[in-house]
């Protein structure tokens, strides 16, 4: 919904490796392994990785960063690029734990064109088929509950630091994250209009 309202892209870290993972790559193989334990795959393939997309031509007015960065090094790899780059900000969508286990325990894909569902807050017209495409939805490997924990883990010990890197700063906007998507937006907007 940013992205659009925006008009810049939306870059998803975690699509360009299920991309990898999909196309056989052999980053995509060390990445699956990793990611089906809910494990970060290493900071530097990260920032190379997003340094790569982010030379795009359509990056030139901004973009979305999603997923990145998820640690202090894959940060301070984002900022040493930071000359060629607009100028950032962080988002924290805080949610509380018990929702976001619930959010991405229920949530589900598309097969092909990666569209997104939730069973109960965006579910298809028909159950477990893509509305956009007509394609089997799925429940990623990362979203099963034993996953989701290890990825909760993993954010607290390696991603929650990220709130006091970026709030030094002062490039952190932090917005309740819980409630309809319509109003989180809302919300995103308007803290947005306030950090900026």
């Amino acid at each position: 919904m940013l992205s659009k309202q925006l008009s810049i892209p939306h870059i998803s870290t975690g699509d360009i490796l299920r991309d990898e993972v999909q196309g056989g790559s052999e980053l995509g193989i060390k990445a699956k392994g990793l990611m089906d334990k809910g494990q970060l795959v290493p900071d530097d393939v990260m920032v190379g990785i997003v340094r790569d997309r982010l030379g795009g031509p359509d990056c030139i007015d901004g973009f979305i960063l999603d997923g990145f960065p998820r640690s202090l090094p894959q940060a301070s790899g984002l900022e040493k690029l930071q000359g060629q780059l607009p100028a950032l900000l962080a988002v924290s969508l805080n949610v509380p734990l018990d929702e976001v286990v619930k959010r991405l325990g229920q949530r589900r894909t598309c097969r092909s064109c990666k569209a997104m569902y939730h069973r109960t807050l965006n579910p298809p017209k028909v159950e477990d088929v893509c509305d956009s495409c007509g394609s089997e939805l799925y429940q990623r490997e990362d979203d099963k509950k034993d996953v989701i924990q290890a990825r909760l883990e993993v954010y607290q010990r390696e991603t929650e630091p990220l709130l006091g890197f970026y709030r030094e700063r002062d490039a952190l906007v932090e917005v309740d994250g819980d409630g309809t998507a319509k109003d989180v937006f809302q919300r995103l907007v308007s803290g947005l209009e306030v950090g900026s």
